[in-house]
């Protein structure tokens, strides 16, 4: 008990700041600092909504995207996926991922990153698909696309995952869970993933219930059936 309570007032003492508008990909960052209890300060900021935003991202990121996160000891750290695996390890008295050796780490590493790499990744063409092609008929066409490969990967990942219970990983919440809840509420929306990804839907409706993130979700992303984030 005095270890756990020595643990907790370490987090507590920890201050970060973190880049990233409410429902970006920041979202699910903050929801793993909600539930370590380590204090967070925010800047707002949306790199889609045009060059003003990106270039007070700059100094943080040079690729003027979010989430960046600076770090306690004043370091920054990006890219979504290492970012939560890193607080996972960090905090293990938070229990949010499974340790070295836990048999469930590989699928955890797995899975955290196969998200960005085959999901997040399409928000990049989606939030300005000028960035591809000037042609407006040629942007819908991308859209259109993006949507459904969405959709696919969030299928596959569906059939592949071992049965929820009640979470992706066992019986306690983890940063996989965190991750899938906030991007399964981007583009195609909730409506769709609870269609394509019928046993992750249990999970994700169990996050967006949870009493410790219930004043986070109202503050920073609301949940709505049918309206996507930011950028989404």
């Amino acid at each position: 008990m005095a270890s756990s309570s020595a643990s907790a007032a370490a987090a507590a003492a920890d201050r970060y700041t973190l880049y990233g508008a409410p429902g970006s990909g920041a979202t699910p960052i903050h929801a793993a600092l909600t539930l370590i209890g380590a204090q967070v300060d925010t800047v707002d900021v949306a790199p889609w909504e045009g060059a003003s935003e990106r270039e007070r991202l700059t100094d943080v990121n040079p690729m003027q995207q979010v989430p960046a996160l600076v770090l306690p000891s004043g370091d920054v750290m990006t890219e979504s996926a290492a970012i939560l695996i890193w607080l996972g390890d960090r905090y293990p008295e938070a229990g949010l991922c499974p340790a070295t050796g836990d048999p469930r780490r590989a699928q955890y590493l797995r899975w955290m990153v196969y998200l960005p790499a085959s999901i997040y990744s399409m928000f990049w063409v989606r939030d300005e698909p000028t960035r591809l092609t000037p042609e407006p008929a040629a942007q819908a066409t991308m859209l259109e696309r993006t949507a459904e490969r969405i959709a696919q990967c969030w299928h596959l990942m569906d059939t592949q995952i071992d049965e929820p219970a009640p979470y992706l990983l066992g019986d306690k919440i983890s940063m996989l869970d965190l991750y899938v809840t906030v991007m399964s509420r981007w583009t195609p929306t909730r409506r769709r993933f609870y269609r394509v990804a019928p046993r992750m839907a249990r999970m994700v409706r169990r996050v967006d219930a949870d009493p410790r993130l219930a004043e986070f979700w109202a503050a920073r992303f609301p949940f709505s059936l049918d309206t996507s984030a930011p950028g989404g």
